[in-house]
C-alpha cells in the first residue's frame, strides 16, 4: 500500500519542480554528470479568489538510472521518524500562511477600505522574495549548533514570540475593543509580513535539511512531506480557523445552545500555536541531531550563487521568458484578488467561502494527474497558451456571479443552495485552468533549467512567477475604490471620501454604489488578458521551441 501510495504521488509531482533553496556545487564536472539535484521551488500561491492555498511541488532528478531505481522503491525503514519530523515541520510552516490568508477575510466583514485591503496583500510577497536572502541562510551557520538548525531554532521561536505577543493585542489591533476603534491595518501588515518572512526562512532551513535528514534513497519523499505538510499547516490556518470562529457556522453545525462567538478567537488561536511552536522547536534543538552530506547538499558560497543567477539573467531567452512572468497575470488580477472579497461584500460568509476548498483538494490531485500527461511533451507551453484565455474570459462569470450575488438573496446574508452550487462550479472550472497553466509553466522549468545549476534556475524563475502574481493583485486591490462612485441616498451627493460619508449619515442618508470599480477593472484586466495573448502569444511558441543551449549557462 505504502508503494502504491508513493508512486502516485511520486506521478503528482514528478513534472513540478520546487528550487532548492540550497545552492548546488557548481565547480565540479563530475557531480554535474552524477549527482542529485534535489529541486525544489518556492511556494506559489493557488490563483484563485478563496482561499490562497498553496501549489507547492518537487522534482527529483537524477542522470543515473540505478540511484533513480533507488529513490522510488518505496523502502521507508530508517526514515519514518524524519519523514513525520519532516512533515510537522512544515505543517507548522503553513500556520502563519493560513492565518494570513483568513485576515483579509476578517478585514472584509470589518469593512476595511479596499486601499487597506491592499496595504495587506503585501504580507504574501516574503514567499516570492526567497531567493533575495536564500543565499545568506545556506552559507552563514553555526557548525556546532547545525547547519540548518543555525536558522530553524531560531526562526520558529521568533514565530512562536510573534504570536505570543499579538494573541495578547489583535483585539485591540483589529478594533475590536469597543464600538469606536478602528483597525489598526499598517501594524496588522508589519506583523503578518515578519511571520511570512520568518516562515519563508524557515522553508529555505526545512527544505535544505530534509536533503540530509532522509535518506539518498527516500530523500524524494520530501516532496511529499512539503505538499501534504503545508497544505494541511495551510488548511488549519486558514479553513478550519475561520469556520470555528464563526458564531453562525458554530451554532448551526456544532452547538446545542446558540452563543455569540465561535469556538476559538484569533487570540486564543494564536496563543496556542504560540505553545505550539515554543515546545516542538526545544524538543527538535535537544533531541534531533544534524547529520553534513556536502554530496546532497553542498555549500556553494554566497559570491557563487549570485554570480549565478547573474549568468541565468544575461541569458535573452531567459529575460524574454521572465518578461513573460512579469505580466503574464494581468488579465487574471481582479478575479483572482477581488471576487472573493466582494462576493463577502454582497453578504456571502467568509466560512462558506473558506469551505469551498474541501471539495476542491481531490479535484487538485486529478488535475494534476491528467494534466501533466499533455505537458509531458516537448511543447509544455501550448498547454498554457491553450488554457489561458478561457481562465481570462473567467473573469467576466466571476463579475457576473457578484452581481448576481445582490439580486438572488433571499434575505440579506441568506442564499438558495442553487446559487452555492453555481458558484462551486464555476470555481472548479476555474482551477481547471489554473492547474494547467500552473503545471504547463512547471513543465516548462523543469525542461529548460541547466541540471547543473537547476536550484538556483528554478528559485529564480518561480521567484518572478509568484511576483507576476503579486503585484497586479496588490494594485487591483489599491484601485479599486478610486473607480468606485458612491451617491448619498438622501441628498445625491458624493460619497467617496469619508466626510462625504460623515455627512450623509448625518443627514439621515446612507452610501450607494453607482459604479463599482471592481466591474470596471474586470472589464479592463479581460481585455488587456486577451490583448497580451495576442501579443505574446508567438513569442511563447517561440521559446518553446527553443534549444536547451539556448537556456544553458556557458
Amino acid at each position: 500500500m505504502i508503494k502504491f501510495i508513493n508512486s502516485k504521488l511520486q506521478q503528482i509531482v514528478k513534472f513540478f519542480s520546487f528550487p532548492p533553496i540550497t545552492m548546488k556545487n557548481m565547480n565540479e564536472s563530475s557531480r554535474r554528470r552524477t549527482r542529485k539535484a534535489y529541486v525544489q521551488e518556492p511556494v506559489l500561491e493557488n490563483d484563485c479568489f478563496y482561499p490562497h492555498i498553496p501549489l507547492s511541488a518537487n522534482l527529483l532528478q537524477d542522470s543515473s538510472d540505478e540511484q533513480e531505481g533507488a529513490v522510488h522503491d518505496g523502502s521507508l525503514k530508517g526514515d519514518y521518524a524524519n519523514i513525520a519530523l519532516l512533515m510537522f515541520l512544515y505543517v507548522l510552516q503553513g500556520i502563519p500562511l493560513g492565518l494570513a490568508g483568513s485576515i483579509p477575510m476578517l478585514l472584509s466583514s470589518r469593512k476595511v477600505s479596499y486601499k487597506e485591503q491592499a496595504l495587506f496583500s503585501f504580507v504574501y510577497w516574503p514567499f516570492s522574495m526567497k531567493l533575495v536572502w536564500a543565499p545568506l541562510v545556506d552559507s552563514i551557520y553555526s557548525s556546532c549548533f547545525g547547519r540548518r538548525k543555525t536558522w530553524l531554532v531560531p526562526t520558529q521561536y521568533l514565530i512562536g514570540i510573534f504570536m505570543f505577543t499579538l494573541s495578547g493585542h489583535v483585539t485591540d489591533v483589529l478594533g475590536d475593543s469597543d464600538s469606536t476603534a478602528e483597525v489598526n491595518i499598517l501594524l496588522l501588515t508589519c506583523i503578518f509580513f515578519m511571520l511570512n518572512f520568518l516562515a519563508a526562512t524557515q522553508d529555505i532551513a526545512v527544505d535544505g535539511w530534509a536533503l540530509t535528514m532522509l535518506s539518498r534513497k527516500n530523500v524524494g519523499w520530501a516532496s511529499t512531506c512539503n505538499s501534504v505538510g503545508q497544505t494541511t499547516g495551510y488548511f488549519l490556518g486558514n479553513v478550519v480557523f475561520l469556520a470555528l470562529e464563526s458564531a453562525e457556522f458554530c451554532n448551526k453545525y456544532l452547538r446545542f445552545e446558540p452563543q455569540p462567538v465561535g469556538i476559538l478567537t484569533l487570540a486564543g488561536f494564536l496563543y496556542f500555536w504560540g505553545i505550539v511552536f515554543f515546545v516542538t522547536t526545544t524538543l527538535v534543538w535537544i533531541l534531533k541531531k544534524e547529520s553534513d552530506d556536502l554530496d546532497m547538499d553542498p555549500d556553494q558560497g554566497i559570491v557563487n550563487t549570485y554570480k549565478t543567477l547573474y549568468k541565468v539573467m544575461k541569458l535573452p531567452a531567459v529575460l524574454s521568458y521572465c518578461g513573460i512572468l512579469l505580466t503574464c497575470k494581468i488579465g487574471f488580477a481582479a478575479a483572482d484578488a477581488l471576487t472573493g472579497l466582494k462576493l463577502i461584500e454582497a453578504g456571502v460568509r467568509k466560512e462558506t467561502l473558506a469551505l469551498f476548498a474541501v471539495p476542491m483538494v481531490p479535484l487538485q490531485i486529478v488535475l494534476a494527474l491528467v494534466i501533466s500527461k499533455y505537458t509531458a511533451g516537448p511543447r509544455p507551453l501550448a498547454v498554457f497558451l491553450k488554457a489561458m484565455p478561457y481562465r481570462v474570459l473567467l473573469g467576466i462569470i466571476y463579475a457576473l456571479g457578484v452581481n448576481w450575488a445582490y439580486k438572488v438573496q433571499v434575505v440579506p446574508g441568506e442564499f438558495p443552495w442553487y446559487f452555492y452550487a453555481v458558484i462551486l462550479c464555476i470555481y472548479a472550472i476555474h482551477q481547471v485552468f489554473v492547474y494547467s497553466m500552473f503545471v504547463a509553466t512547471m513543465a516548462f522549468a523543469a525542461k529548460i533549467s541547466d541540471p547543473a545549476i537547476g536550484g538556483t534556475y528554478m528559485t529564480l524563475l518561480n521567484t518572478l512567477s509568484n511576483l507576476g502574481g503579486n503585484w497586479p493583485s496588490t494594485l487591483a486591490l489599491w484601485l479599486v475604490d478610486s473607480l468606485t462612485w458612491k451617491r448619498c441616498s438622501s441628498s445625491g451627493d458624493s460619497c467617496n471620501s469619508p466626510p462625504d460619508v460623515q455627512a450623509c449619515k448625518a443627514a439621515g442618508g446612507s452610501c450607494v454604489t453607482s459604479i463599482d470599480g471592481y466591474y470596471i477593472e474586470s472589464a479592463f484586466c479581460v481585455v488587456v488578458g486577451l490583448l497580451w495573448i495576442k501579443w505574446k502569444a508567438n513569442k511563447l511558441r517561440h521559446l518553446d521551441t527553443l534549444g536547451l543551449s539556448e537556456w544553458t549557462c556557458r
